[in-house]
């Protein structure tokens, strides 16, 4: 079968509704979704939790298989990612939908969209590849919404990029079982994993899941796989910035992870369901930071705000300023082609090679919305 043969069938799937992996038949005539821990059980016709995954006839389709919200051209470091590729361009896309419910979640309108007229004309896998190929980006990342749900569309969607020697960046929640877990990152490059907190209460209360198969997904990537990995903590005011949790969740990170796994103190702002918290405090992500560093984690940063000494690579050996950024652009960067220090010749954990090149490119920390050709 030809490219375009490839094309048209995945395009034809895609507008009826594409096969899904990764479920099961119940005693009573449902269909269980095995592909998150929320195991929705459907009658024909009905739709799981994260909107895209639904029932129909006597299978389960992924209805957003080729239709994105919307294609953008980032800096690798919005992800945020600030070990793997720094300061190239990756194509960001999404679908709708998400499998929590996060009442603080800051691309509501996306996530939670119950409107398949969201997502945008066809954006099937090829097509993709060849974008980012010919737009010069080093990578592709399945974000905006959590890529877990639209999997099979991720996966397909990955392979077509490896084949142009594009890598593949997934911006997760992590709220996925073990056996679709090992599927999804077989075929993702990097991950940058919410840990939302570091407390069950929280993600009942405040996600609609639970912390533990969030953990297990971390362990498995950093432990199983060749997957690079960064972590990204949202700092909420009153709910989960207390020293307490933030100590025990970075103890748990170097106890389970290791010392060199990066680590994102980001800011909230009020937003959806939580527009009545404020926002949070530079003075919090530099507490968060401190104790981070204090208890061994050597690679800890602040974001979405403006603190240069919180976007700062050091060296975990020396101290030396490795890559100095202002905002989401690269103003200093002393790394040797290897990826070492040029004080101490120290290895920087991380991915900083390209296949079309050994030093990274420089991206202008623009982002810039793309259309697909039809």
């Amino acid at each position: 079968m030809s490219e375009g043969e490839r094309a048209a069938e995945a395009g034809a799937a895609a507008s009826a509704g594409y096969p899904a992996r990764w479920w099961h038949p119940l005693p009573d005539g449902r269909l269980q979704c095995d592909l998150c821990p929320r195991d929705c059980k459907l009658h024909d016709g009905q739709r799981g939790a994260c909107f895209v995954r639904a029932r129909h006839g006597d299978g389960l389709v992924l209805t957003a298989y080729g239709r994105s919200s919307g294609l953008c051209i980032d800096p690798i470091e919005k992800k945020p990612l600030y070990h793997f590729l720094p300061g190239s361009a990756v194509l960001s896309f999404g679908t709708v939908g998400c499998n929590l419910a996060c009442k603080f979640c800051q691309n509501w309108d996306i996530s939670k969209a119950r409107d398949m007229d969201r997502l945008m004309d066809q954006a099937l896998p090829q097509a993709i590849a060849v974008a980012a190929e010919q737009t010069g980006c080093a990578s592709v990342a399945f974000t905006y919404n959590d890529p877990v749900i639209f999997a099979e569309y991720a996966i397909d969607t990955a392979a077509a990029c490896r084949q142009r020697g594009i890598r593949t960046v997934a911006v997760t929640a992590g709220y996925i079982h073990a056996q679709p877990r090992r599927a999804f990152f077989a075929h993702v490059d990097a991950a940058n994993v919410d840990l939302k907190a570091f407390s069950e209460d929280f993600y009942v209360r405040l996600t609609g899941s639970h912390l533990q198969p969030v953990l297990d997904t971390l362990v498995y990537l950093r432990h199983e796989t060749a997957v690079w990995l960064e972590i990204t903590t949202l700092l909420i005011p009153g709910h989960n910035d207390g020293d307490a949790e933030i100590t025990a969740l970075v103890q748990w990170i170097a106890r389970e992870l290791g010392s060199e796994v990066p680590l994102h103190f980001t800011a909230f702002h009020p937003d959806y369901r939580m527009e009545d918290t404020p926002p949070t405090p530079l003075h919090t992500l530099r507490r968060a930071r401190r104790i981070a560093l204090d208890n061994g984690l050597r690679h800890v940063y602040t974001g979405n705000v403006r603190d240069p000494e919180g976007a700062t690579t050091r060296c975990a050996q020396c101290g030396a300023a490795l890559i100095e950024r202002d905002g989401y652009r690269i103003v200093g960067y002393q790394l040797t082609a290897n990826g070492q220090c040029p004080a101490c010749s120290h290895p920087l954990a991380g991915c900083y090679t390209t296949s079309r090149g050994a030093r990274p490119s420089s991206w202008s920390g623009r982002r810039m919305p793309i259309r697909l050709g039809t």
